[in-house]
């Protein structure tokens, strides 16, 4: 469902299947109580999380400088909105929600798309003839 959205914004950090969420929580809890994590930072991470994923996926253009500034530690929304790309070498990339330098040692980092970030086709191929904004759709999307 994350990637069948074709105009990436706020609510795509957000649009996952209930069963993903639902199982990702069943995980999660599980690992905190092998752990012993303090519920205090569990807590602060989940908030830093999802507070990250919505500037990551905001439809939003800082100022060049700043980008530029910013991506060399954090991942930015130009820098993340590649990885939502119809092209495979795109979408294969920027796979970072917070740390920019884990796509960069790892090789998967692209800096800019190369038919420009407003030419560039979002969503997935398959699925942009779609319905994808239907709930309906979304919900039966996963078993298909």
């Amino acid at each position: 469902m994350h990637h069948t959205d074709p105009a990436v914004d706020v609510t795509t950090a957000l649009r996952f299947h209930p069963l993903e969420i639902a199982l990702s929580l069943l995980i999660k809890s599980l690992v905190v109580w092998l752990l012993g994590a303090p519920v205090v930072a569990v807590l602060l991470f989940e908030v830093l999380l999802n507070g990250l994923a919505m500037f990551n996926h905001a439809n939003l253009t800082l100022p060049k400088h700043i980008d530029v500034l910013l991506r060399k530690v954090v991942v930015t929304p130009d820098m993340h909105r590649v990885h939502h790309s119809v092209l495979g070498n795109e979408h294969n990339s920027n796979f970072g929600f917070n740390l920019s330098c884990w796509d960069r040692w790892f090789g998967s980092y692209i800096d800019q798309p190369q038919e420009g970030h407003q030419q560039m086709r979002l969503g997935l191929n398959e699925t942009n003839s779609q319905p994808t904004g239907s709930l309906v759709w979304m919900l039966k999307q996963p078993f298909k």
